[in-house]
């Protein structure tokens, strides 16, 4: 049997692919961002529940707006993207929910 060296670290699990599109009330969205503004002022990570799923992000998530148009509809996205890395023991446990 070999020991492993604690790390604090979780180890990365793979998960499935995933993308989806979730449509929230007004007022359901304006919370989500308004916790989200929130973490994001205060350079802290924050875990976020959409359609069902709950995950974490990194502090150092970069953010993104994306800007689309076409003949009949223009989209606006918000968009956050970060690398999927173990995170220390506890840390996405502390995260404010978004």
């Amino acid at each position: 049997m070999t020991e492993r060296k604690a790390t604090g670290r979780r180890p990365v699990t793979a998960k499935a692919p995933r993308d989806i599109d979730r449509v929230y009330s007004t007022t359901e969205a304006v919370a989500k961002l308004r916790r989200l503004a929130d973490a994001l002022e205060q350079d802290k990570p924050f875990r976020i529940q959409i359609a069902g799923e709950r995950f974490g992000s990194h502090e150092r998530a970069e953010f993104s707006l994306e800007h689309e148009r076409d003949e009949d509809e223009e989209e606006v996205e918000f968009q956050l993207t970060w690398k999927v890395e173990p995170a220390p023991e506890g840390r996405s446990e502390s995260a404010p929910i978004v």
